[in-house]
């Protein structure tokens, strides 16, 4: 039984990377499209809008392709996602405003911290409450 779940919990790590890179790439090509085809002015507006598109591949990525035994609605899984997603946003945040603002530490690896943070913290929360 160890070994099964440790299986089960490894696939599904390696499916959440696997989304992760996905809904990143998303994001992304959505945000080059809106600033060098659709001529959006605002660099932020047009990471807005392209930000949905990759919340919402990976919210799909997660319900269907990451943890695929989930049960439970779609509309309480998705409004549970997007208020996880928001907390961790902020405290993603935080950590980067402490870490460079308050202790004056590197911006870059502080965002790495932060960001290693969100994914791990990202994972556990999806896979115990979001998509339990």
């Amino acid at each position: 039984m160890q070994n099964e779940n440790s299986s089960l919990i490894g696939g599904q790590v390696l499916r959440y990377i696997v989304n992760g890179l996905v809904a990143t790439a998303v994001h992304y090509s959505i945000l080059r499209y809106n600033i060098e085809v659709l001529g959006v002015p605002s660099a932020g507006l047009a990471n807005a809008i392209a930000a949905m598109f990759g919340i919402a591949v990976s919210f799909l990525g997660s319900r269907y392709f990451v943890f695929r035994a989930s049960s439970g609605g779609i509309a309480r899984q998705g409004v549970m996602f997007l208020l996880s997603y928001g907390l961790i946003a902020l405290l993603h945040g935080l950590i980067l405003y402490l870490w460079t603002d308050r202790a004056g530490l590197n911006y870059t690896l502080g965002f790495l911290v932060a960001t290693g943070m969100q994914v791990a913290c990202s994972f556990v929360v999806n896979k115990f409450l979001v998509f339990r």
